[in-house]
């Protein structure tokens, strides 16, 4: 093809390409004009990503599993922590019995070696009379004053090698039980404070399962949790209430003139009102935080009543009365294996320290399943 025609063709290519470009709908006169594109350009900083869709809120079906859930991990650390109480008490009693044989064990050894002196003294003073023995002297004797004198020495001197034996004999034999017994004392102390750490150990577990369990909660979620606590806690107070108890103790309480509190009672109570809104810490014992068995046995210490340090011991060793009967000042224990103690208040409600993350406050009696009542000054 020559150059002219070539020149042509190009030139008839180019206008119809024109038209094509002006005939599509929608297309803008400036993409026509426009110049070549920019390879560097970058797109519209106008165009944001989709915004993240919110997690579904969890269902109050999966929240009651997780309350549930955090229900059992409190009362496994709970029951390690009345162990650890447990524990804890026997080793005090422990310190204090070794204490107390050690000071024995120390006097006996003073007396023993003041009583081997004795003897030592004896034997001496008859090698200086010649080696013969008190006999020997009272028998060779003429003189009848000397004779009757030696006589009665004799005999004195007889009593007192008896009283001397027997004495050291006593002190050896007592030495060595009470050195037995603090050797197996030791050994007790040694198991006791193993259990205790073992126990310490299980509680410190379970309590931070619970705390990263509840930490995977959102706040609304957390919020929802502790709405669906509640709940739970008035629907199990109205069904107790709904037994007809109160009316039940009200009726007794007429009737045996026990409604109101004894003087300790009252004072016992006033102890753990005064302690509201301090925080739960397992094994405490005051002044400042409480665990549930810490703060009843405090309390009843104040009113000049000891009582066993931890719940299960509580239930165990002091008088039960019937939950109709309870007046404020009466411990309420808690669960099948007497896990957790409240002081009773009156009006169906008692004070109490919770679990770990709470205070002392005061809630309905009949919120946890009862075990049973019991009286410090029945």
């Amino acid at each position: 093809m020559g150059r002219g025609k070539r020149g042509l063709l190009a030139a008839a290519v180019t206008v119809v390409c024109a038209v094509t470009v002006l005939a599509v709908p929608g297309t803008a006169f400036a993409s026509v004009t426009a110049g070549p594109a920019d390879p560097s350009a970058t797109p519209s900083a106008s165009a944001t990503p989709a915004p993240t869709p919110a997690p579904a809120p969890v269902p109050d079906a999966e929240l009651e599993k997780v309350r549930a859930r955090l229900d059992g991990l409190y009362h496994d650390a709970a029951v390690a922590t009345d162990a650890y109480n447990a524990a804890e008490e026997k080793t005090r009693k422990q310190s204090v019995q070794l204490a107390r044989l050690e000071k024995r064990t120390d006097a006996a050894r003073t007396k023993l070696a003041e009583l081997k002196n004795q003897a030592g003294a004896a034997a001496r003073a008859q090698y200086r009379d010649s080696g013969l023995p008190p006999m020997a002297h009272f028998l060779l004797s003429d003189d009848p004053e000397h004779f009757a004198d030696g006589a009665g020495t004799l005999l004195n001197g007889a009593r007192a090698t008896k009283k001397l034996i027997a004495e050291t004999d006593r002190v050896e034999r007592q030495l060595k039980r009470d050195t037995d017994d603090a050797a197996a004392r030791w050994t007790k102390l040694e198991q006791d404070r193993k259990d205790k750490a073992a126990a310490q150990k299980t509680v410190q577990e379970r309590i931070a399962d619970a705390e990263k369990l509840e930490s995977r909660l959102e706040k609304k979620e957390k919020e929802r949790l502790a709405e669906l606590e509640r709940q739970a806690a008035r629907k199990a107070q109205a069904a107790w209430l709904d037994t007809g108890v109160l009316k039940k103790a009200a009726d007794a309480a007429k009737a045996t003139s026990t409604a109101t509190a004894t003087s300790a009672g009252a004072k016992a109570v006033a102890f753990a009102t005064a302690q509201l809104g301090k925080p739960y810490v397992w094994g405490a014992e005051g002044p400042d935080s409480f665990d549930c068995s810490g703060l009843t046995s405090q309390a009843w210490a104040d009113a000049g009543t000891p009582i066993p340090r931890t719940s299960q011991e509580q239930w165990k060793q002091l008088p039960h009365v019937d939950v109709t009967e309870m007046r404020p000042g009466d411990l309420v224990i808690y669960f099948a294996d007497a896990t957790h103690v409240g002081m009773y208040v009156g009006d169906g409600k008692i004070i109490h320290a919770p679990r770990p993350g709470r205070t002392v406050t005061i809630t309905g009696a009949g919120t946890m399943p009862i075990l049973g009542v019991v009286r410090p000054d029945a």
